[in-house]
């Protein structure tokens, strides 16, 4: 289990992008809910951000592949639109504790 942050340092609503160990990752947190997946599009394996820590399209409902513009569902991963329709973002084992959010990698 390895530390990520404190839960409170990524507002509702908003993405965290992190290279932790090797590992590239996302954080998106929605209704109160911290949602971690590997920053690789399931389509060419490309990294999602379009900047650093963006990772939302304009309307912040979707991750949005900064490549294709595939869309992403928040809390399933789940491709609605792109040319990996049906594919997934890879979820990454996490749980919140004491106010940090922690990862299994």
């Amino acid at each position: 289990m390895i530390e990520l942050c404190g839960v409170h340092s990524i507002p509702e609503g908003s993405t965290r992008g992190f290279d932790i160990q090797g590992h590239r990752l996302l954080v998106a947190r929605k209704d109160l809910h911290c949602y971690v997946y590997r920053n690789r599009c399931p389509h060419q394996g490309v990294q999602l951000h379009w900047l650093e820590h963006q990772f939302l399209d304009r309307s912040g409902q979707y991750i949005q592949c900064s490549t294709h513009g595939a869309l992403f569902e928040i809390p399933t991963g789940l491709c609605i639109d792109g040319p990996c329709l049906g594919a997934s973002l890879e979820p990454v084992d996490s749980e919140v504790e004491n106010g940090k959010l922690y990862v299994y990698l």
